[in-house]
């Protein structure tokens, strides 16, 4: 079964272009199925570049899903106009009284800033509150990731001397994990990040699952089965230019940062580098929706009872 996205969103055009299977809202209306409804917050500036990321990994499964666009009513987007968000995205509160089998929380442009100085922060506790009845399962990345795990478990995140960016080797440290079905023992995948989870700050009582590290940069994904939380501290949804393009406008920016470490063929940033994660990418959302599929209730209204 293909995704289910709006007739006139951006993305589509990229998607079908790439082979993407998609539906029209009028097909999927006529069917007589009850699709997997999938929240994506959207946090990053670029919505659209983020909305084709996550739209392309989720719609490589042969489930009907829907994909609900979702804003925070506290926070204006700079980067996106006001037109695409009015007729794309909801405001978390205009979808709070709905259910969700899977939400998607993406990084954000704060990681600097302590979380309560953040201006949409409040917002966000209350969206992480309502996960835990309107949410099946919740896939938090990089930001959200750190975002997620001091909400629930109170773990501090900490400013990196220089910014991680770059491609890094992952260690996958438990095959019995359902979504980490058919990963290699080691892989890559991109790094962008100004600050860190540390191992030894994650509270030995919670049941927290590390799943994937690296040996250089730390925690990459912990599976938090108590709150249904997935906790990816990285970028595997990047697409091949996405560093690049962190990297030039970081350089444009007047910031500190060093070239993306094993990225660019011979470290010349005019060279097209080589995606190395995209199966990865794929495999862990495939994973990931499937689990999802096979433990959430008929009934959405069931979530988060015994």
């Amino acid at each position: 079964m293909p995704i289910r996205i709006p007739d006139n969103l951006p993305a589509r055009a990229i998607l079908e272009h790439e082979g993407v299977s998609l539906m029209s809202e009028a097909t999927a209306n006529r069917q007589d199925i009850r699709p997997m409804r999938i929240g994506l917050l959207n946090l990053m500036p670029n919505k659209i570049k983020t909305e084709t990321q996550f739209a392309r990994l989720i719609g490589a499964t042969p489930l009907q899903v829907e994909l609900q666009l979702i804003s925070t009513g506290s926070h204006t987007p700079k980067n996106t106009s006001q037109e695409h968000m009015l007729a794309f995205y909801q405001p978390w509160e205009e979808v709070r009284q709905q259910y969700f089998d899977g939400f998607i929380i993406t990084g954000a442009p704060v990681e600097l800033l302590p979380f309560e100085q953040v201006n949409y922060w409040n917002e966000l506790t209350e969206i992480y509150k309502w996960t835990q009845t309107h949410v099946h399962s919740t896939f938090n990345v990089c930001w959200a990731a750190q975002a997620a795990i001091h909400h629930f478990h109170g773990v501090p995140k900490y400013a990196l001397p220089h910014k991680a960016l770059g491609i890094y080797s992952h260690r996958n440290l438990d095959k019995a994990s359902p979504y980490l079905r058919g990963f290699s023992d080691n892989f890559t995948m991109p790094i962008s990040r100004w600050t860190e989870v540390r191992r030894h700050d994650l509270p030995k009582t919670k049941n927290l699952h590390v799943l994937l590290e690296s040996e250089e940069m730390g925690l990459c994904l912990i599976d938090d089965p108590a709150n249904r939380q997935l906790l990816m501290f990285n970028h595997i949804e990047y697409d091949t230019e996405s560093l690049g393009d962190e990297f030039r406008r970081d350089v444009a920016a007047h910031k500190p940062v060093n070239l993306p470490a094993n990225y660019f063929p011979d470290n010349d940033p005019n060279q097209m580098p080589q995606n190395s994660w995209r199966a990865h990418a794929h495999l862990l959302f495939g994973n990931w929706i499937n689990q999802v599929y096979q433990t959430t209730p008929f009934d959405l209204k069931n979530i988060g009872k015994p």
